[in-house]
């Protein structure tokens, strides 16, 4: 173990990365910025509002994605959750992701800013996540979708806190979800970092990040096999049957696939997997340097995610 294992050190890494993304995203039209975010997959329209979402934890802005024009008087909505290693708070990286899901799923697509670690460690982003879940499926005819269609996703740590949220929703029933995505997710941070292989000789994920990652989102490390934190750590052998159809989604690359794809076994054992999908050539966070491997993945997403919630009307009629 490395002194970034440590919580009080891990916590103020954290915060020296908070302020280096604040940093980047602050220059006008420069590599991390809004605008930059914005910039890309630009046949997609940029239709969006700002809302504020109550929760127990504290309030959540959210970005609401409209879909075109004419989709439907009350489409799905699709609630997204960004990645960061549950530190970093930068929702503007999924813009393009959102947009596309918007016009090729013909759903509204919920993009939130959750609370992040340090400052608000677990349970807080599990419980704040959840809540948002609930408050859209519960709002729909207020704000104009469809609250019975309703699908869930992330990427990386976005990921986790899908899953986290659809477990949830099974324990605590409902909202009924009709999709769970879990891009290139962490689900056993009972494993320390130091002990995830890797495909390449120098991964985007590195030991020294996974640490502080993980010390800063569950400082205990005893807390660390919870089932929400780790529902691929060998501790959670819970019967998941019920639980939101999941499509998995990893990188072949990354450090992070092989708990993914212990996760998506379990998923199937469940009879809840939907798809799992290797990303051949890609490591953790490829989607957000390579615009043909992000295109067709997040195509790949939307395909399901129409898939899903067109059956949720079958099922309903």
């Amino acid at each position: 173990m490395s002194i970034m294992a440590r919580p009080a050190v891990a916590a103020r890494a954290a915060k020296a990365l908070q302020g280096l993304t604040r940093l980047s995203s602050r220059r006008s039209g420069g590599p991390g910025s809004a605008a930059a975010w914005q910039s890309r997959f630009p046949e997609y329209p940029h239709d969006v509002r700002e809302l504020t979402i109550p929760t127990s934890v504290a309030p959540a802005p959210v970005t609401v994605y409209a879909p075109p024009a004419g989709t439907a008087t009350r489409p799905p909505v699709h609630v997204n959750f960004h990645g960061g290693g549950f530190v970093i708070s930068a929702p503007e990286v999924d813009d393009a992701l959102c947009r596309l899901l918007a016009v090729e799923a013909g759903v509204v697509v919920v993009n939130v800013k959750y609370v992040v670690a340090p400052q608000h460690p677990f349970p807080a982003p599990t419980t704040q996540a959840y809540d948002v879940v609930r408050w859209v499926a519960a709002h729909g005819a207020e704000q104009g979708w469809e609250g019975g269609r309703l699908t869930v996703g992330g990427q990386s740590a976005g990921g986790a806190l899908a899953a986290a949220v659809a477990r949830q929703a099974l324990e605590q029933g409902g909202p009924p979800i009709a999709l769970q995505v879990l891009h290139y997710p962490p689900l056993d941070l009972a494993t320390p970092a130091k002990d995830k292989k890797a495909t390449v000789a120098k991964p985007m994920l590195r030991p020294w990040m996974g640490e502080i990652f993980d010390s800063s989102y569950v400082p205990d490390p005893r807390e660390r096999a919870h089932r929400l934190v780790s529902p691929a750590g060998a501790a959670d052998t819970a019967d998941l049957k019920g639980i939101a159809p999941a499509l998995v989604i990893t990188a072949h690359q990354d450090r992070l696939r092989n708990e993914a794809t212990r996760y998506a076994e379990r998923l199937d054992t469940a009879g809840a997997l939907v798809e799992l999908h290797d990303v051949g050539g890609a490591d953790h966070g490829y989607d957000t340097k390579d615009d043909e491997k992000a295109r067709a993945t997040y195509t790949l997403i939307a395909r399901h995610i129409r898939r899903a919630t067109d059956a949720e009307v079958s099922g309903a009629s």
